[in-house]
């Protein structure tokens, strides 16, 4: 069995630095990494070879000083390396990156790929189902268990979603990311070290895969960054001391000046922009593509729709839903009335469960068809499993968890997409049309509905049936993992650390959580390491990204990992017993005090500001 692993040398996030004189990355002295679920990836190949016997072969993209990365590898047990080392690929984006990869993946061989669910610098997670597309491999994406039956060339995994898990099998060859559970992490002893420097690490040249140079680097990439900006938000960093109750009276009294204790269903929305009336031209179409959950349309959906609705009015174009799955139709009526100009439907019992072979077909053969000029899709499990897929079957630039979306005076969608942590923010345009995004969720602002709008839905067919080359034979739902799911569109989270003592102490926060109009759950990744949460809760670096009105830290000290992760929240909020934690510095408010006995006393406090006379 021959294991080839995908790594990415990254730098240590939390050294990054912008320089705002030279508007560029302070990379002098920042210490180089393989990135986390990179090493996941390794080291489960490495398990398995252990099972099945064989071979792992690493491989990576990037400057000489990547061979470092490839060292690490060896030392942790992989056999060979292959570096693909050559100016010819520099400035390549994910397409370009994914196409180099696969002519050598080509070349060497393989059974089964592994890489990473994404990399911590730039969190897309597009190389890998780049790569499966252009191999023509199944994928199966977030995966957090995998076991192989040689004899039959099967794998079983189970793979991380955003409202539980799922158990999928499928044929080799096929491509695995990981998440960051498939592996427990460790690191190489000394003797380990110098015994990789024996092991052979095959160097690879533009030239070597082939005569065409204009597929790789900037050349052979549809996207392109103009430039980086600082993305920091500075903290106020005022800090409450006293009697507990006191003071938690006194932090409800700001919040609520701060019109924080409103809760999102007292927040008006926004209305759909009118735009003239006449035809509308649908060469500059926006395509969304909305996501359901439990038959419900999730908030990004309404979330796109109004950003395209915005674009649509300054451009001249038309807002295009689209709407896949089984039983979809009946949620036509709702996307007209939240900004929907026309509504495509493919509504097919073999999409009733989500595939990444049936969905990518009916996706991509619609783009190709009508040519939008646009097309949107929330930065969901499904959304980065998906778009990356369709992207390389079509040859389309895609940027990945953007945050916003602007138009500049050429017309062009700029996408604008934080990296390194969230240490900056790139503008990013496409070179290809249509142009491609993913969108992180709460981000932006939905529109509200009206409901005298309609769209006649317009059918989607899938033409030949596709092969479906994954099964999912179980799926799971994890314990509350509606609050996990909600801490996408939240108006106020409450994350939790290992400062809350025990697992049980989490009923401890419901009041407060209700008092602010029904909070979502956070947590740092040590509780979820811990067990006390499920892992989709996990907010950080190796987690998700989230973007709260208000934010409540309880119990967390403020470790890096965990604050980029919450870097776009709007109000940061922070109850610690120990005045010399971090989190002070990184918080808009602080309460110095043990949670036990603040968080029942500003639960009162919230309950009492909100029922005061108007």
């Amino acid at each position: 069995m021959k294991y080839a692993v995908l790594v990415k040398q990254v730098p240590d996030v939390s050294q990054m630095q912008f320089d705002p004189e030279t508007r560029r990355l302070r990379r002098e002295g920042v210490r180089l990494e393989v990135s986390a679920f990179d090493v996941r990836a390794l080291l489960r190949s490495i398990e398995l070879r252990g099972a099945t016997g064989g071979e792992v072969v690493v491989l990576t993209m990037g400057p000489p000083q990547a061979r470092e990365a490839l060292l690490h590898c060896l030392a942790l047990g992989a056999d060979r390396g292959v570096h693909l080392v050559d100016p010819a690929f520099a400035g390549a984006d994910t397409l370009a990156t994914a196409r180099a990869l696969a002519l050598a993946l080509r070349r060497e061989g393989f059974d089964l790929v592994l890489c990473g669910r994404s990399s911590v610098d730039a969190e897309t997670g597009q190389v890998g189902p780049e790569v499966a597309e252009l191999l023509d491999l199944p994928q199966i994406t977030a995966v957090r268990r995998l076991e192989i039956d040689a004899a039959r060339r099967r794998i079983r995994a189970e793979r991380e979603t955003d409202v539980g898990f799922e158990a999928v099998e499928c044929r080799l060859p096929a491509l695995v990311s990981a998440a960051e559970d498939l592996a427990a992490e460790r690191f190489p002893k000394r003797a380990d070290k110098e015994a990789a420097k024996a092991k052979p690490i095959v160097e690879l040249g533009a030239r070597d895969l082939g005569e065409d140079l204009s597929l790789f680097g900037a050349a052979g990439s549809p996207t392109s960054v103009e430039s980086i900006r600082s993305a920091d938000n500075p903290r106020a960093g005022r800090v409450l001391e006293g009697e507990p109750a006191e003071a938690a009276a006194a932090l409800a009294a700001l919040l609520g000046e701060r019109g924080l204790l409103a809760g999102a269903e007292q927040a008006p929305a926004r209305r759909i922009p009118s735009r003239p009336s006449g035809p509308r031209d649908p060469s500059r179409a926006i395509w969304v593509l909305c996501e359901a959950l439990d038959g419900r349309l999730r908030r990004v959906s309404f979330e796109l729709l109004g950003k395209a609705a915005d674009l649509c009015t300054e451009a001249g174009g038309e807002t295009v839903a689209l709407l896949l799955g089984h039983g979809v139709l009946s949620l036509a009526d709702e996307v007209a009335a939240r900004g929907a100009d026309r509504v495509l439907v493919c509504d097919d019992p073999l999409l009733a469960d989500y595939s990444t072979d049936a969905y990518a077909a009916v996706l991509a053969s619609a783009i190709a068809d009508r040519r939008p000029r646009c097309v949107l899709a929330p930065s969901t499990w499904l959304g980065r499993d998906l778009l990356p897929r369709v992207a390389a079957r079509l040859g389309l630039g895609l940027t990945g968890d953007a945050v916003d979306l602007t138009l500049d005076g050429q017309g062009r969608l700029i996408q604008w997409k934080p990296a390194f942590g969230g240490t900056i923010v790139a503008p990013i345009v496409s070179r290809t049309i249509p142009e491609m995004a993913t969108v992180r969720p709460g981000m932006l602002e939905p529109v509200g509905p009206e409901p005298s709008r309609r769209a006649a839905p317009e059918r989607l067919h899938f033409g030949d049936p596709p092969a479906i080359r994954t099964l999912v034979t179980e799926r799971v739902a994890a314990p509350g993992i509606e609050r996990a799911a909600a801490l996408d569109e939240c108006h106020a989270a409450i994350g939790v650390g290992l400062g809350l003592g025990a697992a049980e102490n989490l009923a401890r926060l419901d009041p407060l959580a209700e008092a602010l109009g029904g909070a979502a759950i956070a947590a740092t990744r040590d509780v979820t390491d811990a067990g006390w949460l499920p892992r989709q809760h996990q907010v950080g670096l190796t987690g998700r990204a989230i973007s709260p009105r208000l934010y409540l830290a309880i119990g967390i000290r403020g470790a890096f990992e965990h604050m980029v992760g919450v870097r776009r929240a709007g109000t940061i909020v922070a109850i610690n017993k120990n005045r010399q934690a971090p989190i002070f510095a990184q918080s808009d408010l602080g309460l110095v005090a043990d949670w036990a006995e603040a968080v029942a006393p500003l639960a009162r406090a919230i309950n009492d500001w909100k029922r005061r006379p108007a």
